[in-house]
């Protein structure tokens, strides 16, 4: 991601959309065809120094002035009147920008990919492993582990989804000219939009968009989702590896997540990472909303300030997800641990399941009122909820020793949980062979 980012990136995807003007309109005979070929020869990265474009860049407030000056010098006189015919600077980089988001995009939906098949795993390993699903940070009714990471997998596989699609539909061409009239190009400038998106397998937009955001900023929250999405799961990493808790760990290996004067610790560090960054993308998607407003047919200064955001946005998000899909990957589940902890309030998880069993012999206000008494009276004695459960004579009244065993028992107040489990992993396969279809 680095690298699909980088200043080079940039130069690279700007000579690649020059190149293909070239051809373009050599093809159209607007341009001659030898002129083209020293145009496309001399669109080589390696040809330009980086450092020099971008300091160049400060005196024109954007780069692709220095870069055009440098690309005439390049190709010589009697190519040099062709170069960059019938565009204006803007075209060049938010093309380009389409260009870097394509590739980067890419990126993210492999690794979406990655964690993706890894949540996939865990729901399938651990569809039966019992575990407290918590509300308000407080225990709640008994779950399975493997409900909490088919739930991840569905908002991985959502968030790839709008990746991709922001990638196959909403990347697109800009070319407009100097004020989106293609007026230097007379009646020939729309010919030339469509054959270069075609050239440079980018849609076609119906108009030039330089002041018309929503592709921008489509794309940046696409990965505030997939990042937003990786941070979900981190969140509930770090969680359950609390010392108190220590249901999960992420893969430990020789220094990582040490503590500089803590010996005995080991944070989740991937984890960590991945909170971070995710609130680094969404500020860079908040730049880039913001920068949507802008004036009549060019901007000053919204413009500029969305490149550096949307390359920040991008290697964060893409920083994210890949660990997100190595967090998974290498996760560490005690199942044992999860038990112990459903066990631990003493039976007052199962409390719903109680009165659900009560309301079958007397009405539901009746019935949550006797399990409510000995909820208090369980907090207020220190007793097992169970226990006050089969000492109290009204309930054993109603409940037989079986159905209270049966009533207390977590596995059997799990409701749909195995079904969602099977549509989560259902939808996922679905997913994956649509795409390779």
């Amino acid at each position: 991601m680095l690298h699909a980012t980088s200043d080079r990136a940039w130069l690279s995807a700007m000579l690649t959309v020059e190149a293909a003007l070239a051809r373009v309109e050599s093809r159209l005979r607007l341009i001659p065809e030898k002129a083209a070929e020293s145009i496309a020869a001399a669109c080589v990265v390696e040809r330009y120094d980086v450092a020099l474009i971008g300091v160049e860049a400060a005196e024109s407030a954007n780069p692709v002035v220095p870069l055009v000056r440098a690309l005439k010098a390049e190709v010589g006189e009697e190519a040099a009147p062709f170069v960059h015919l019938g565009a204006t600077s803007q075209d060049i980089l938010d093309t380009a920008m389409m260009l870097i988001a394509k590739s980067a995009l890419g990126l993210v939906t492999e690794d979406l990919d990655r964690a993706a098949e890894a949540a996939a795993r865990l729901a399938e390993k651990y569809r039966s492993a019992l575990m407290a699903a918590r509300t308000l940070m407080q225990q709640a009714l008994p779950t399975t582990f493997g409900l909490k990471a088919a739930g991840w997998l569905t908002s991985i596989v959502e968030a790839r989804a709008e990746i991709e699609r922001v990638r196959e539909t909403r990347l697109a061409l800009q070319f407009g000219g100097a004020a989106g009239t293609l007026a230097s190009l007379e009646d020939r400038g729309l010919e030339v939009a469509t054959q270069l998106a075609a050239e440079l397998q980018l849609g076609e937009p119906v108009g030039p968009w330089h002041t018309h955001r929503a592709r921008v900023v489509a794309i940046a929250n696409a990965l505030g989702i997939a990042a937003s999405v990786a941070a979900k799961v981190a969140l509930d990493v770090i969680l359950m590896a609390q010392t108190e808790v220590a249901e999960v760990a992420e893969a430990s290996r020789a220094g990582k997540g040490d503590s500089s004067t803590l010996p005995q610790k080991q944070n989740p560090v991937e984890s960590v990472a991945i909170l971070a960054a995710a609130r680094g993308v969404n500020a860079q998607a908040g730049l880039l909303q913001q920068a949507m407003v802008q004036e009549h047919e060019r901007a000053a200064g919204a413009w500029q300030a969305e490149w550096p955001a949307l390359s920040e946005a991008l290697r964060l998000a893409g920083g994210s997800v890949s660990r997100l899909a190595d967090v998974l990957s290498g996760l560490s589940v005690d199942t044992a641990r999860m038990r112990q902890n459903l066990d631990a309030s003493g039976g007052l998880v199962m409390a719903e399941s109680v009165v659900m069993a009560l309301s079958k012999q007397l009405d539901s206000v009746s019935a949550r009122r006797l399990v409510e008494r000995l909820v208090k009276a369980s907090g207020s004695t220190g007793k097992s909820f169970g226990r006050l459960l089969r000492e109290d004579r009204e309930i054993t009244s109603k409940l037989d020793g079986t159905a209270l065993a049966a009533a207390l028992e977590p596995g059997n107040y799990l409701g749909a949980s195995e079904q969602l489990i099977d549509r989560a992993l259902g939808a996922y396969h679905a997913a994956k062979r649509k795409e390779h279809d």
